[in-house]
């Protein structure tokens, strides 16, 4: 009796202690610790984004609503002036005139873009495996050219007097007499040296793009059009346009934003000239916050135009959720 009444005892007493993380406490500390860990591994990408994207574009808000200029530059005084300064931009007919021709140079480079684009994807499929390697080298080498290197060697390329493409176009005996042209003083000229390069730049990401996507239609569908007597531009126009549909919105979409706030290639083409004939909303904004030094209107215009952006990523993102697409 004795020995079973304490062996309860010696058993709790031979018993080892919990360690800490045995404990139910401890398991709870470890799944917290577990929940804040993917946080803590993006601390690093999250402070960036916050110093080289959120800050800017809460100060360039901020400043929208104020008459930072010059002044405030060396010394920091500005006053608030509210809704202002946006009132006064959407008064401005140079605003309008900027804007409007913004939309439709940007409505020609997405259609020049996106048509070249699909021609060449479209061509890709028809290649052999060797000359299909070498045109997507070729894209790539001409999408990873930086867009200033490539706007100031388009603009050697356009010189008067030396350059390579008004003494092309004077050989060809078409055109008459083009080595002294000078493409920069000439809206139209303008417009079409900055179109094609704009085109030139887009085409490689559009091209590889549709490309990756046209490679995953399948082939019987194909050849059943082909079976009830369809051409090939049926097949096209039918099944592969059809398939490409969600891809074809989604490179139109970034064509539009790119575009639209195309600023390097006019402003080293031409600096909005001549007259201002070829100033889109980005050499407004340009020349009104850092030419004239009216950083406040600059910033409104830019606010602006964001805004208009926004409008247009709203409409697209609501087509994609009506039509199923996974974002």
């Amino acid at each position: 009796m004795t020995v079973s009444a304490t062996r309860p005892s010696t058993e709790r007493r031979s018993r080892p202690d919990r360690s800490p993380g045995d404990r139910p406490g401890g398991a709870l500390q470890r799944r917290a610790t577990r929940s804040f860990a993917p946080l803590w591994l993006l601390t690093p990408a999250g402070l960036v984004l916050v110093f080289v994207t959120v800050a800017p574009i809460v100060f360039l808000v901020f400043t929208s609503f104020t008459d930072y200029d010059q002044r405030s530059l060396f010394t920091g005084a500005y006053d608030a002036v509210g809704l202002a300064q946006y009132g006064q931009i959407l008064s401005d007919p140079a605003f309008w005139a900027s804007l409007v021709r913004t939309v439709l140079f940007t409505a020609a480079m997405v259609l020049g873009s996106i048509l070249i684009g699909a021609g060449v994807s479209h061509l890709m499929t028809r290649l052999g495996v060797v000359l299909r390697y070498a045109v997507t080298i070729v894209l790539i080498c001409a999408w990873g050219m930086p867009n200033v290197a490539s706007s100031l060697v388009w603009n050697w390329l356009f010189q008067p007097g030396y350059g390579v493409v008004n003494w092309a176009l004077t050989q060809l005996r078409v055109f008459g007499d083009m080595t002294d042209t000078d493409w920069g003083n000439s809206a139209g000229l303008a417009y079409t040296s900055i179109w094609m390069l704009v085109v030139w730049q887009a085409v490689p990401f559009i091209a590889l793009t549709l490309y990756a996507a046209e490679t995953q239609i399948p082939i019987e569908v194909k050849e059943a059009v082909r079976l009830d007597g369809g051409s090939e531009w049926t097949v096209y126009r039918v099944v592969t346009i059809e398939y490409l549909r969600p891809t074809l919105l989604l490179v139109t979409m970034l064509s539009i934003i790119w575009d639209f706030n195309v600023f390097n290639q006019i402003w080293l083409v031409s600096q909005g000239g001549p007259d201002g004939a070829t100033s889109t909303l980005g050499v407004f904004t340009y020349v009104t916050a850092f030419v004239g030094h009216d950083i406040g209107t600059g910033s409104a215009v830019a606010v602006i135009a964001a805004l208009i952006l926004m409008a247009l990523s709203a409409l697209y993102i609501r087509n994609l959720v009506r039509s199923g697409e996974e974002l």
